[in-house]
């Protein structure tokens, strides 16, 4: 059986959007790689993923669309992923565990975990959320369509809200701007038409951005998880995203691991709330040129690592890349990746940015190559990024 996969798929509310997006996912099975694939030529699909790389304050359009905008992947796992324990938590945490062999679902009792290395407090800090907003969400076929696509791959699926906390030029939580009351009540319908899904995760937002207080992010974020538990998805993954593009190299330093260390589950405590981060290889980290120039490790997975442990938390690289043609991107690919599964009780899992086969010059491609019937994974993909490259257990280069 082969490895968990993990596919990003992008939720469009707020009236919302359908930008930019290429995450994509990985698939050992051709089979299954090949569904999706042949799922994204629908053409329904095809007509809303033509022309729709948005800068991110342009205005968004293909409202109430979700979409899968990916289809070739980079593991989004290691070989085992455990849960760090808030320090007062006495409470069951369920906990995805992956070996090379098959995924298991397992549930770990989180009072016998070890404390943090430091006496810093998990943070079991409840904020006030505004009350849940008004209006209705609307899903089409291709929302439904689009997830269960996904989910029919045995992959966990992450769906996100890709608009970088803006809305019209206006930023979710100011003066002008969409209420938390209005995130909260977009999430809590999405949360509630998915609270069974086991394999669902939640991303709050894609990829905020010059936050005017990031105190003030971390209300609007604590409003979108109170809402998404109490839709009744209890159990899910919710992913926190920071300020400054949720950068791991500046996760830390904005301000950004401090704000939402406060924000916390209904019942006070952190389980399953899991710090989103992203990360590229290019010199200017913005995924956008094909050469890369660095592991990250010094920069930013050391010192963001040193941080998690220090206050019992997690992160996912839910968003990696490097160019498929460049030499340096094997390398240091495999380095980063071989220093995130050695760091994995702090380092949930990695997400590779690709495209699938309606953007196939994209610079960061993943897509495999096809000659009849066979399909060849790109050397990026196969050395690197796949679960079962050995790339996990390799070296870091430090």
């Amino acid at each position: 059986m082969p490895p968990t996969h993990l596919v990003s798929i992008v939720a469009l509310a707020l009236v919302a959007s359908l930008v930019e997006g290429q995450a994509a996912i990985y698939g050992q099975s051709t089979a299954r790689w090949r569904r999706l694939s042949e799922y994204i030529k629908v053409p329904r699909l095809d007509s809303l993923l033509t022309n729709t790389r948005a800068g991110p304050d342009q205005q968004l359009v293909s409202a109430g669309q979700f979409a899968l905008l990916s289809t070739h992947r980079a593991g989004a796992v290691f070989s085992s992923i455990r849960s760090v324990a808030p320090v007062s938590s006495a409470k069951s945490t369920s906990v995805v565990v992956t070996t090379p062999a098959a995924p298991t679902t397992v549930t770990t009792a989180t009072t016998a975990a070890a404390s943090p290395t430091s006496s810093a407090s998990a943070g079991n800090c409840p904020a006030n959320v505004p009350a849940a907003g008004s209006g209705t969400l609307k899903f089409t076929g291709v929302n439904i369509a689009g997830a269960q696509a996904c989910l029919a791959t045995g992959a966990y699926c992450i769906i996100d809200m890709h608009n970088y906390a803006r809305w019209e030029n206006t930023i979710i939580g100011q003066p002008g701007g969409p209420t938390d009351a209005q995130f909260a009540a977009t999430w809590s319908q999405i949360a509630a038409y998915y609270a069974n899904e086991t394999r669902i995760m939640f991303g709050v937002m894609n990829e905020p951005h010059n936050m005017p207080n990031i105190t003030q992010w971390a209300g609007s974020v604590q409003a979108a998880v109170t809402a998404i538990r109490k839709a009744g998805a209890t159990t899910q993954i919710i992913l926190l995203p920071g300020d400054n593009w949720t950068s791991a190299q500046t996760f830390v330093s904005n301000g950004s691991a401090d704000a939402l260390n406060k924000v916390v589950n209904p019942d006070g405590s952190i389980t399953n709330l899991i710090f989103d981060v992203h990360k590229y290889l290019d010199y200017d980290n913005s995924g956008t040129n094909a050469a890369c120039v660095t592991n990250n490790i010094q920069t930013a997975w050391a010192p963001l690592a040193q941080w998690l442990r220090c206050h019992g938390r997690q992160a996912f690289n839910t968003e990696t890349g490097g160019g498929f043609n460049d030499p340096g991107c094997l390398t240091y690919m495999c380095q980063q990746i071989a220093f995130q599964a050695q760091n994995s009780d702090v380092f949930l899992g990695y997400v590779g940015w690709a495209a699938g086969n309606f953007y196939s010059g994209y610079v960061l491609s993943e897509m495999p190559n096809v000659s009849g019937t066979t399909w060849t994974d790109l050397p990026l993909v196969s050395k690197c990024m796949a679960p079962v490259s050995g790339s996990q257990k390799g070296s870091t280069g430090l």
